[in-house]
């Protein structure tokens, strides 16, 4: 697999220094599942770092969370959702690899990549614009 490994941008921040370095670490777990030469062959690692991973998020969610709420962030209740559908996917996804299915791995770095960088991108730029009305 040859995937191009995330670089942070500055264009990436949202703003808030513990968001922006939150993102930062999430790339960093992302880009520790790209430099693995052969995942399929790697199951150990992808399940560690997929733990490590989700467990982190579940910190970042809350985290970003209670940032949006206080800062009346009026699109809370969707950005949530976002999260939660995250959750799920990547819950499947972690159930995919037990079964050993070599596809599942091209599917989940692509997953992961796409999301994180949308995320950021579109939905968490999204409070950005209305924190620094503050």
């Amino acid at each position: 697999m040859n995937m191009e490994k995330i670089i942070w941008k500055d264009s990436f921040s949202v703003g808030n220094v513990d968001m922006d370095l939150q993102h930062q670490k999430l790339i960093e777990m992302i880009n520790e599942l790209i430099e693995q030469k052969d995942l399929s062959n790697n199951g150990e690692v992808v399940s560690d770092v997929l733990t490590k991973m989700t467990d982190y998020i579940k910190y970042h969610f809350t985290s970003e969370e209670a940032y949006m709420k206080k800062i009346d962030f009026p699109e809370i209740v969707s950005h949530e959702l976002e999260h939660l559908d995250f959750i799920e996917k990547t819950t499947n996804f972690c159930l995919g690899t037990l079964t050993f299915d070599k596809s599942v791995y091209t599917e989940l770095l692509e997953f992961l990549k796409e999301w994180l960088l949308n995320h950021i991108l579109k939905s968490d730029m999204k409070y950005k614009e209305f924190a620094e009305t503050l």
